[in-house]
């Protein structure tokens, strides 16, 4: 098996505008794992936010290069233990882990959801992004969009803007990145009206401190972002939110979104896959996880100019599953 990677520069449609920041690009690591004239590819985005530095992950995969070159062809539930064992951060662990289930599928000519029996008679729709902005100019957006889904950015609390959304005959969710505060959350979870919000995503900065004064069993469909990293925390949020965002490079990958998914589960959670400002290897590597899913957040590549890949394709919110082997990446 051999290994490489590349730093790609996506140039965005127009800024993207949350609650961290405004960007008009985004960096990308792509990975490709490669064995017997097939590759497998995936990415990982450069998050400020989230202290993500590509560069520091190129000196990385230079170290481990040869460990990984070694390994034998092995299912990729094994290969992700060899990965785990290597202590390498989520993001550059979910790049290599989808890359490998990617070469696996092609080398056994099987796709993801055969590989794992997946079957599915319907798919959620995904949202596309509302970038922060005037509500008159995010209004004037969604009502302009082929997209029936939104998620609306927002950087702060304003009940008037909250109400006039409310009062918009569309399918609406609220991401605030953090930006709200305990009061702003009481007032919302208390609002009968705010129950026409589909979810309300990762209201204030992540950690117990904030969530603890979040109820599950009030109006808001509460949704953990930042404070749902993983399979482990998740009973914990069983009091406070309704619903988690699974995003592959924050939990490691996809083989640590299966386990996600299965836990979540159990515990009656409402599950949403997220994506990252992507190209198509990294949201058709999240969009195989759709069939679990009650939300999707896949639009990532849609929001970039220069996509260098093809695979599975979201049109106007609607996920088209690519049928090729693997998760169906090929370049461009």
């Amino acid at each position: 098996m051999v290994l490489s990677w590349q730093i790609v520069r996506f140039q965005l449609k127009e800024t993207f505008a949350i609650a961290y920041g405004n960007y008009t690009f985004r960096e990308a690591l792509i990975v490709t794992l490669q064995k017997n004239g097939n590759k497998g590819y995936g990415e990982c985005t450069s998050i400020d936010y989230y202290h993500i530095s590509l560069s520091d992950f190129e000196q990385i995969l230079s170290k481990i290069k040869s460990q990984i070159e070694s390994q034998n062809i092995i299912h990729p539930t094994d290969f992700y233990s060899f990965l785990l064992r290597l202590d390498l951060p989520s993001f550059l662990r979910s790049a290599l882990d989808c890359a490998y289930w990617d070469l696996f599928g092609k080398l056994e000519k099987k796709n993801f959801l055969e590989l794992n029996n997946i079957d599915f008679k319907k798919l959620p729709e995904s949202s596309i992004t509302i970038s922060v902005d005037s509500l008159e100019n995010q209004i004037k957006k969604i009502e302009k969009s082929a997209w029936t889904k939104f998620k609306v950015k927002c950087n702060h609390f304003d009940e008037k803007d909250i109400v006039r959304l409310l009062e918009l005959d569309k399918n609406l969710a609220l991401d605030s990145n953090g930006s709200f505060t305990k009061e702003n959350c009481i007032w919302l979870e208390n609002k009968e009206a705010v129950s026409k919000f589909s979810y309300l995503e990762q209201p204030m900065k992540p950690g117990v401190e904030h969530y603890e004064i979040l109820h599950a069993d009030k109006f808001a469909n509460w949704m953990a972002d930042e404070d749902c990293q993983g399979a482990s925390v998740i009973k914990d949020l069983q009091k406070h939110y309704q619903s988690i965002n699974i995003k592959l490079v924050k939990c490691g990958g996809l083989t640590p979104a299966l386990e996600m998914i299965s836990v979540a589960k159990e515990l009656n959670f409402k599950i949403m896959l997220g994506c990252m400002t992507e190209s198509s290897i990294g949201i058709s590597a999240g969009a195989v996880l759709a069939p679990f899913c009650d939300y999707a957040d896949l639009d990532g590549a849609n929001l970039i100019a220069n996509d260098i890949a093809k695979g599975s394709e979201i049109v106007n919110g609607k996920i088209h599953l690519s049928e090729s082997d693997g998760l169906g990446i090929k370049l461009r």
